[in-house]
């Protein structure tokens, strides 16, 4: 198995966490800048990243990698088994890419600093309206470990770098969570040294 990855983009980092979980040993090729690798550009029609390469299968929607991940590696499972559990995670993913990594996305790539200004607001006030899920169990909506946590966690790891802070008593579910989720073994071994250097 290989996986293309960018050594710093949120959707990559949400792959990596999900193989480290699992411990998935796998070739990782970093693909850094615009210039591809020219089997990347021959198998993804969408010359994007991530792109999982498994014998003959080729996934390249991070979302999909990940599902895919999770049944072929079923231990530990990172899906609920029952199918009205699955969908709450589903729509919870679906929420947190819409929402989050929609504002992410706006940050990173606003033109001037009124939209990044206000995106990254956004962001903020979304992050804090959600602090009591956060505080109401052990992981989000789960007491377990979920696909749902490999992706917020990259969102929450890169709040530094754009530009958002959680202060306040309001925030504190979301900190104790951060904490939590940061010093899990498969969060560290997840991060890249571009990742690392985020909050340094």
């Amino acid at each position: 198995m290989t996986l293309y990855a960018s050594p710093d983009a949120i959707q990559s980092h949400r792959t990596r966490i999900v193989l480290a979980e699992k411990g998935i040993e796998i070739d990782i090729v970093n693909v850094d800048g615009p210039d591809l690798p020219e089997d990347l550009l021959d198998i993804n029609p969408y010359h994007s990243v991530p792109t999982l390469v498994d014998r003959g299968l080729v996934l390249y929607d991070s979302r999909v990698i990940m599902e895919y991940l999770d049944e072929r590696f079923p231990h530990p499972p990172l899906m609920p088994v029952d199918p009205v559990s699955r969908a709450h995670v589903r729509l919870a993913l679906y929420r947190v890419e819409r929402d989050w990594y929609g504002m992410v996305e706006q940050i990173q790539s606003a033109g001037d600093r009124k939209q990044t200004t206000q995106a990254r607001k956004v962001l903020q006030e979304s992050l804090l309206s959600s602090a009591e899920i956060f505080a109401a169990k052990r992981f989000f909506l789960n007491d377990e470990f979920t696909l749902v946590d490999a992706s917020i966690s990259p969102v929450l790891w890169r709040l530094p770098l754009l530009g958002i802070e959680l202060n306040g008593s309001a925030a504190q579910p979301i900190r104790k969570y951060m904490d939590r989720i940061f010093a899990t073994r498969s969060f560290r071994e997840s991060l890249t040294e571009a990742e690392r250097e985020m909050r340094q």
